[in-house]
């Protein structure tokens, strides 16, 4: 696991073309705005968050974020645990995400 800055964060999945952007806010966080074709796992599902994380491509490179960077670096510890190689914590999550967002209501 790499926690990376804003900036590392937005210019290294720029120019990553093995990338999965993972969001692991609740729902309710989700409802106000999402990265871009980021895939929605809540950590909070516990076993089930575990399972789900199981099921996707350890080959990948994951860029995983949160409202403030706390659950999203608890993630890459246990995206590393299961086996990914390469996870990403985007440090200060959401709260200083400066790129846009997507509305899923629209």
């Amino acid at each position: 696991m790499e926690d990376l800055t804003q900036e590392e964060w937005a210019s290294q999945l720029a120019d990553d073309n093995n990338a999965i952007v993972l969001d692991v806010r609740t729902d309710a966080e989700v409802a106000e705005g999402i990265i871009s074709n980021a895939i929605h796992i809540d950590i909070y599902k516990g076993q089930a968050f575990i399972s789900e994380i199981e099921n996707l491509d350890k080959s990948k490179n994951y860029y995983v974020y949160c409202r403030s960077g706390n659950r999203s670096g608890q993630a890459c510890n246990i995206m590393e645990e299961l086996g990914f190689e390469n996870a990403y914590n985007l440090e200060g999550g959401i709260l200083e995400w400066t790129g846009d967002l997507v509305d899923l209501d629209q």
